[in-house]
């Protein structure tokens, strides 16, 4: 293992750069020779972010249909939301990883598609050697407790207001 003692990473708030920061560390880690596993939440289309990381050998799984959830989610997206936590619960206990990263894991939260609980039972069986990253918006607060690392990422101005598009290389 890559790491002495794995702790526990938490980038949330409504600014940009909470999936980017993750794959950063991503990139660090799986550059010192650490195996990397990102699952993404909520996001079931192809990324610049995904297609370049597992080029790298960061092996990347999306969980979620093709347009993100606006309103209540569906059954489909509860479905795959929690065969998602199951997947992710096999990797992090199978001790293969040194970073384990949950991409739109406190949006799937905040939105109910996972409770929290299953979330802190799974900080609490963690190989104590793997680092956990959490992103999205709206991490909740037992989760942030429980964190070791909490980053509060606040928009000030982002150019989305003034009607740009997500662009290929920036945003996707």
């Amino acid at each position: 293992m890559l790491f002495d003692r794995g702790y526990i990473q938490v980038y949330t708030g409504d600014g940009k750069g909470k999936t980017t920061a993750a794959f950063g560390l991503a990139l660090r880690c799986a550059d010192c020779g650490g195996r990397v596993f990102i699952a993404q939440f909520l996001k079931g289309r192809d990324s610049s972010e995904r297609d370049g990381a597992q080029r790298l050998g960061i092996e990347v799984e999306n969980f979620g249909e093709v347009d993100f959830i606006t309103g209540e989610p569906s059954e489909t997206d509860i479905t795959i939301a929690r065969e998602a936590f199951t997947r992710v619960r096999t990797v992090i206990l199978s001790g293969e990883y040194d970073m384990v990263i949950l991409d739109e894991i406190n949006t799937a939260l905040h939105i109910g598609l996972i409770h929290v609980d299953d979330v802190l039972g799974l900080i609490a069986d963690k190989p104590l050697c793997a680092e956990l990253v959490l992103t999205g918006s709206d991490a909740p607060d037992e989760l942030i407790e429980a964190a070791d690392l909490v980053t509060n990422m606040k928009k000030l101005k982002h150019y989305y207001e003034k009607g740009v598009p997500a662009r290929r290389g920036i945003e996707e």
